[in-house]
């Protein structure tokens, strides 16, 4: 589906922004820093997540006191699926409400962070093997918005996403990834935003508001845990293997993509944890993982 068909465009006002210039020096010329930022999956969920106070969004916002304060952050996130690799490069980008069948409310939040074209001009230029294309067209859909509105509600730190190419195996998105990791140590901040299991044609409609899960998507859950934990990445690479149980769990890659981003910019020496580890009506998993 073409974004004009479903996305409703909405005009980001700049209130309570300070110069764009000021959001501009934040990441102009970055300089590498003695401290690597962390890097993240987070399991985003129901759209919902993004204007309730629940469990998962106030570990969100628990979570961004116990890092460092990032320069920028840079989400991949499950809705933005492409023909291509892009990058947002514009200074303000809008707040894409990407769903339908929701309360007004939702429809009204407005997260006005600033974007950083130089930052995005200069992850373009990291990659020797890819294209990426600096995009002034899309913004911050609800894998990105819903979860960093919890984690920097000031809106105050440049926001940028890079999207996922819908016409690229695995192992694309994984070496991609490695070619990003220098922004680690230049105090960007990238999320992987997406869902470990994620079958909503599975759903139980009786339990869509219960921290629930299928047998299977359970003990597949721990096994992406395990895969993690032990470093086994070409186990997750080629998560095609996994069987029925895999095919149940993914039935489309767009949401499990963002977790081989985040893994594909591990060091040795990050310490694994997890997070949110909970599954929610029947087929889907929060489970979210930090390195370092």
């Amino acid at each position: 589906m073409k974004r004009k068909d479903f996305i409703k465009t909405i005009a980001m006002g700049t209130a309570g922004i300070t110069s764009l210039s000021a959001f501009k020096n934040l990441t102009d010329d970055l300089k590498e820093s003695e401290t690597v930022m962390p890097a993240l999956f987070i399991g985003h969920g129901s759209p919902m997540n993004g204007i309730e106070d629940n469990e998962f969004s106030r570990r969100w916002a628990s979570m961004a006191k116990e890092i460092p304060m990032p320069a920028a952050v840079l989400v991949v996130s499950a809705h933005w699926y492409t023909r291509g690799t892009r990058i947002t490069a514009m200074n303000f980008p809008e707040t894409i409400h990407d769903f339908g069948g929701f309360p007004q409310a939702l429809f009204d939040v407005q997260y006005n962070a600033p974007g950083n074209p130089e930052l995005a001009k200069e992850t373009a230029k990291l990659s020797t093997h890819t294209n990426i294309i600096l995009d002034h067209d899309w913004g911050l859909d609800h894998g990105a918005w819903t979860v960093v509105k919890h984690m920097y509600p000031d809106a105050n730190i440049p926001v940028l996403q890079l999207s996922i190419d819908g016409t690229k195996p695995a192992q694309y998105h994984y070496n991609l990834a490695k070619e990003l990791y220098a922004l680690r140590k230049k105090g960007v901040l990238i999320i992987g935003s997406g869902n470990m299991v994620h079958n909503l044609g599975m759903v139980a409609w009786d339990k869509i508001n219960d921290t629930y899960g299928y047998d299977w998507a359970l003990d597949l859950n721990d096994t992406f845990k395990k895969y993690i934990s032990e470093t086994r990445h070409d186990d997750l690479i080629n998560y095609n293997k996994l069987g029925q149980v895999g095919r149940y769990a993914i039935p489309t890659p767009e949401h499990y993509l963002p977790l081989l981003y985040t893994l594909g910019l591990q060091r040795k020496k990050d310490e694994v944890s997890f997070f949110n580890d909970k599954a929610v009506a029947g087929s889907l998993t929060m489970t979210s993982v930090k390195l370092g």
